[in-house]
């Protein structure tokens, strides 16, 4: 959204018919969003929980972040069980004649947990039917999203939450952004590839593409779906060179022989790619994924030429979703944790555990809790 688009966007968004956001009563703060924090709280008369995201002001000079609009604006056109419902925008009462001097706040339906966060606790455990059901419902949201022509772009295991009765929601729009499909490479797209966190991030973004599309999203989702079995990131790299050197090591190199074109893309011939490394996905995770369908999913999520990864809709035709056991409802074991948890509430798991470092565009944000060990 340039800014002009901005201006206009602002004079159809009625700032003074906001509702005050103190009809609400904070309860805990449970996350640290794209931009800003957010927290549990119970709406005063009618007692229903929800969500509400607090926007960052702070930084802005020319008024309501770029940012917080985008990410509005999208969640205003997705409705979809398996995307987080934005129920409204609410402030505080305005500091004298400024209306950008209000503290917004955007309110979402509550989820109880996010995946992180119930992956890091030990006694939470999901049977494989129930995993089934996770990615299924991931790889719907995605589905939907993409059909919209929207992409997430901050795809992890914490921005994936999931309601007491087992509904998954896919959150924090953030960094989301609507695209176009253009293959004509001599008038590509130029959208930023600063995005999605360092341990999600798919090849093609460490390697400079600025031209790309859903393949970014579901290479996340085949981190978030192999994190079901090991519970932690599978490549936590602290820089994109470690990053890279990572995803090859488990992957493959990078080659043409692999990936037609790579060797055009900006940082192709700027980071040191590893060489002569064999692809390893299976090997690697028979160890924690029994199942081999599994397995073959993973394998086809984590395609380094994103030209020939999975795409959502694909994916839930897989053998994975349709063979014993079938995906099976998340609500009844999920009655027995009746404590919520969320990534930004874990504590560590060991001392000086590894910090997950956060897309470019979240550079200001606060660390959140670390508590992965290091799989791969």
């Amino acid at each position: 959204m340039n800014r002009a688009e901005r201006d206009k966007y602002i004079e159809n968004f009625d700032y003074p018919y906001c509702d005050d956001v103190g009809k609400y009563e904070k309860l805990s703060k449970i996350g640290q969003g794209t931009f800003g924090e957010v927290f549990k709280a119970r709406h005063k008369k009618s007692k229903r929980m929800v969500a509400l995201k607090k926007v960052l002001m702070d930084n802005e000079k020319e008024g309501f972040p770029i940012t917080a609009l985008r990410e509005i604006k999208i969640l205003q056109l997705l409705k979809h069980e398996n995307v987080v419902n934005l129920l409204e925008i609410c402030r505080t009462k305005a500091n004298g004649s400024n209306r950008y001097r209000s503290t917004f706040y955007l309110v979402f339906d509550f989820a109880d947990h996010d995946l992180a966060g119930l992956l890091s606790n030990v006694n939470v455990k999901f049977s494989l039917g129930e995993i089934k059901r996770v990615i299924q419902q991931l790889l719907n949201g995605l589905f939907y999203i993409h059909t919209n022509k929207i992409l997430h772009r901050d795809m992890k295991a914490a921005n994936v939450l999931i309601t007491k009765a087992g509904v998954l929601k896919l959150a924090d729009f953030g960094l989301a952004r609507a695209f176009s499909i253009n293959r004509d490479r001599s008038q590509p797209n130029r959208y930023t590839n600063r995005v999605v966190t360092l341990w999600y991030r798919p090849p093609e973004l460490l390697l400079g593409e600025r031209n790309y599309g859903p393949a970014v999203d579901m290479w996340g989702a085949g981190c978030i779906m192999a994190e079901m079995w090991t519970r932690s990131p599978i490549m936590q790299g602290s820089t994109e060179q470690q990053q890279i050197t990572l995803i090859s090591q488990l992957c493959g190199s990078i080659t043409p022989d692999v990936w037609s074109g790579v060797e055009n893309l900006e940082l192709y011939n700027k980071l040191d790619l590893p060489k002569g490394q064999k692809r390893k996905v299976k090997d690697r995770l028979k160890f924690y994924v029994k199942d081999p369908f599994a397995c073959d999913l993973l394998d086809k999520l984590l395609t380094l030429d994103p030209s020939k990864r999975v795409d959502a809709d694909t994916a839930l035709e897989h053998d994975f979703f349709w063979t014993d056991p079938m995906p099976s409802d998340l609500g009844v074991m999920l009655q027995h944790h009746v404590q919520s948890m969320f990534e930004y509430l874990a504590p560590p798991r060991r001392p000086g555990g590894a910090r997950p470092p956060q897309a470019q565009a979240n550079v200001n944000k606060p660390a959140e809790s670390g508590y992965h060990d290091r799989v791969f």
